[in-house]
């Protein structure tokens, strides 16, 4: 990749770099001190978001980073871009070559399909809220509203016509075998009242069958939590289980 409008500045008291590689906006935060082995966050979406996680793997020793590929809902073409940029982090900023990668709502079909093509690379797969079926976001044909103008979005980057919704195998949740297959470690967490992407359309048939086919995953639901808030205002669970399964 072609990295381009370098800034330099800090973020939170951490180092923080700012660039554009191939023409995406990227950002590193670095720690003071590095973790050994040089892990890292990688935020498939929504930086700084409800990252109380990000912020205390950040204090651990463990590096941010974000690509922005927004509006591409995980496609074929932005996975393709991640790829790049994985290659990049791990080859050029020399970062460990098994990353932490979370996925916050929509940044679930990225986070999945990247580690579908390359489970070897992640050392844990944490959703939150996540997407993992666009007929249920944002096309809207199970219990939630559609959301017109990413639903119209999702169609035109997936190619993908109103009439092929119905037979689309894309999704994250048609890819279960693949994540199982790989032996991808998965930190779930969830509102067990979200009513912009169901937990019983998304996440729980995820739980439910990693936990039926002896797959590693820790599940938390917030049984009266809405979409908003993601994460937990106190990590620790979620932190605990990334450096548990780091190395």
């Amino acid at each position: 990749m072609v990295e381009t409008d370098i800034c330099m500045s800090t973020w939170e008291g951490y180092s923080r770099k700012d660039c554009k590689l191939d023409g995406h906006e990227c950002i590193l935060v670095s720690p003071r001190k590095p973790y050994p082995g040089s892990p890292w966050v990688w935020r498939a979406e929504f930086f700084g978001a409800f990252d109380y996680a990000d912020r205390a793997l950040l204090e651990k020793g463990w590096h941010v980073a974000y690509i922005g590929i927004s509006d591409m809902y995980g496609c074929p073409e932005a996975v393709a871009i991640m790829e790049k940029f994985y290659r990049y982090m791990t080859e050029k900023v020399g970062l460990s070559r098994r990353v932490d990668l979370f996925g916050f709502s929509r940044g679930a079909l990225y986070a999945v399909n990247f580690t579908v093509g390359r489970p070897e690379a992640v050392s844990t797969l944490y959703l939150d809220a996540p997407v993992l079926n666009v007929r249920s976001w944002p096309g809207g044909f199970g219990d939630a509203a559609r959301f017109e103008k990413e639903w119209e979005e999702c169609k035109q980057v997936y190619h993908i016509s109103e009439e092929d919704a119905s037979v689309f195998k894309g999704n994250p949740l048609d890819k279960l075998d693949q994540l199982l297959a790989g032996q991808v470690k998965i930190m779930l967490v969830a509102g067990g009242a979200d009513t912009v992407v169901p937990y019983k359309e998304n996440g729980k048939l995820l739980a439910s069958y990693y936990e039926e086919h002896g797959g590693t995953i820790k599940v938390i639901v917030k049984p009266d939590c809405d979409h908003h808030p993601h994460s937990l205002e106190d990590p620790s669970p979620i932190v605990e289980y990334i450096m548990k399964n780091f190395g």
